[in-house]
């Protein structure tokens, strides 16, 4: 059987159910490649599970940060309190904190496969970021994260500001401005104004947003020609381009499916999901 990328949406710590979908996809460590869209743990029962299984099998395994990750590294420094839903502690008490949140911090924003022209981050790419850009600036944030001295960062990491990327001719934005609005765009984006601000107070289906809000890969400003784009983070997004962009949460631990996307040579992609208990309801 040929090599297979399998690409799945948010766990957000729902362990079991990854573990139904991998038996579906008859999943084969030897043979496939397995990438993971971003919030690996929370909400769900099991973050720990989904933490440890990431971290030991990171040969195979490759992961993009998401919100919720960044927020169990915050959470850890005591930077951002535990919400209460959350479902971290476990990690957080584990004897092996230390060393797979030191481990999660390392991990990266976004994964480009250039046979396939694929890209994947959580929430997904900047509409006027090219794929050469947004690798750039991802790279930039991640050494921020990666540094010795990320805390000093990771104090400030929280805000919706600035909104807007600078076109050109306009100031450069800078520090921890600039940092915070890439992350902002790889981990938090849903929708955008028609000036490409960032709106982040609206987090519901397409249909209840504001009139002058749109999602962000159907802004016109976009610049990622046919490259395709894998995302998580947005569990009601309508997708008007469904060769190009493909969203991944389906909101398993809301009581959803956990969706898998595989890509394999010469084959169109094949979308696999399975039925997930859900660790939430949709009104907690």
């Amino acid at each position: 059987m040929p090599k297979r990328l399998i690409i799945i949406g948010d766990l957000q710590g729902c362990f079991e159910d990854f573990l139904q979908l991998l038996d579906k996809l008859h999943f084969n460590s030897k043979k496939d490649t397995l990438w993971l869209a971003g919030d690996i743990v929370n909400r769900g029962p099991q973050s720990l599970a989904c933490l440890r299984y990431a971290k030991k099998n990171q040969t195979f395994c490759k992961i993009v940060l998401g919100n919720h990750d960044l927020h169990l590294i915050a959470a850890s420094h005591k930077i951002r309190k535990p919400h209460k839903r959350d479902t971290i502690q476990e990690i957080l008490d584990a004897p092996d904190s230390d060393e797979l949140i030191n481990w999660l911090r390392h991990q990266p924003l976004m994964r480009y496969h250039k046979k396939e022209n694929l890209v994947m981050s959580h929430a997904g790419i900047y509409p006027c970021w090219s794929i050469k850009k947004a690798k750039k600036l991802a790279k930039q944030a991640e050494a921020v994260l990666q540094s010795d001295n990320y805390l000093d960062f990771i104090n400030v990491m929280y805000g919706n500001a600035p909104e807007r990327w600078p076109t050109k001719g306009e100031k450069k934005l800078q520090g921890v401005d600039r940092t915070r609005f890439i992350i902002n765009s790889f981990t938090r984006m849903r929708y955008v104004d028609h000036k490409l601000n960032l709106d982040m107070t609206e987090n519901g289906p397409v249909g209840t947003q504001s009139p002058y809000l749109a999602q962000w890969f159907d802004h016109p400003s976009n610049k990622l020609k046919k490259t395709k784009v894998i995302f998580g983070h947005w569990s009601t997004v309508t997708i008007h381009k469904p060769d190009q962009f493909y969203p991944l949460d389906t909101g398993c631990v809301w009581g959803g499916t956990l969706t898998a996307l595989v890509v394999q040579k010469k084959l169109p992609y094949q979308f696999v999901s399975t039925n997930c208990a859900g660790a939430l309801k949709p009104n907690d």
